[in-house]
């Protein structure tokens, strides 16, 4: 009965959290569900410390985190329901755990003012996003390690798209509320429409080359993986259109009636085989 209750608790973080990643998931193979249900709620949490909780001691409260993320690993319980559920799928998909100290690293990077360099915003995009893909990616090829290794450099290119994505979008409130600026070498205060460009044709590329290992992909999660992929490349598509000063000044949104559309579109598509 706890064990069910804990993978509720992240399955609603995650529909509270995120309409599009929700809707990704539902189109997922049934068994397959949960698993990523647990991934996302884990990621969540780790990401709401250090984005929202400023009347707290974040810090503290992320090595906690950590501490109790590692020791539910290691007894394979938590009281935490989000880390019973998270511990469950690490034990369960034998996840190398190097991929959560990754991931948390970048967290604890979002705890102090930083001002990136190139080689710094390649490990913070390793850690938030290209290692999800790979927790997941686990889940997808389900034991199958030489799967694994194939689709991995496409798995870590889709997670690295997706993340940066988010930070144009979530650019302003980056730099107003949370006095954050990932892109190296670029100033927000001064952001113009070449850097913007820059930044776009290193993300198409990377969405070029994750559609190559999306195609590849088991079908138990070929679907939800392809809507998550269409979802975001719409969303980059419409901050594609804007200027820099635009996207400075609000947070671009796909509504919730166009991703049903896209939903729609996507089971189509994944039905005659052209994606």
């Amino acid at each position: 009965m706890f064990d069910q209750l804990s993978a509720e608790c992240s399955k609603l973080t995650t529909r509270r959290y995120s309409t599009s990643f929700s809707l990704g998931i539902y189109f997922l193979s049934k068994e397959i569900r949960q698993p990523i249900y647990s991934i996302y709620g884990f990621v969540r949490l780790a990401d709401e410390i250090v984005d929202s909780f400023h009347q707290f001691d974040k810090k503290y409260l992320l090595n906690k985190f950590k501490q109790d993320s590692f020791e539910a690993i290691e007894l394979g319980i938590s009281l935490n329901p989000v880390l019973n559920s998270f511990q469950k799928v690490i034990n369960e998909y034998q996840i190398d755990h190097e991929l959560i100290h990754l991931f948390l690293n970048s967290m604890e990077m979002d705890l102090c003012e930083q001002t990136y360099t190139p080689e710094l915003y390649d490990t913070y995009v390793l850690g938030s996003a290209e290692v999800v893909g790979l927790m997941c990616l686990k889940v997808f090829t389900k034991g199958d390690q030489k799967e694994y290794e194939r689709l991995k450099p496409y798995a870590m290119k889709l997670g690295s798209a997706f993340q940066k994505v988010n930070f144009l979008r979530d650019v302003k409130a980056d730099h107003q509320a949370l006095n954050r600026s990932y892109f190296p070498n670029v100033d927000l205060a001064l952001f113009c429409d070449n850097q913007k460009k820059q930044i776009e044709e290193e993300i198409e590329a990377e969405f070029k080359e994750a559609l190559i290992g999306i195609k590849m992909l088991p079908l138990c999660s070929r679907n939800g993986v392809y809507l998550a992929y269409i979802y975001y490349k719409k969303l980059f598509n419409k901050i594609k259109g804007l200027t820099a000063e635009r996207i400075m000044t609000e947070r671009i949104r796909i509504p919730n009636h166009h991703k049903i559309g896209l939903m729609f579109d996507s089971v189509i598509r994944h039905k005659l085989n052209v994606i």
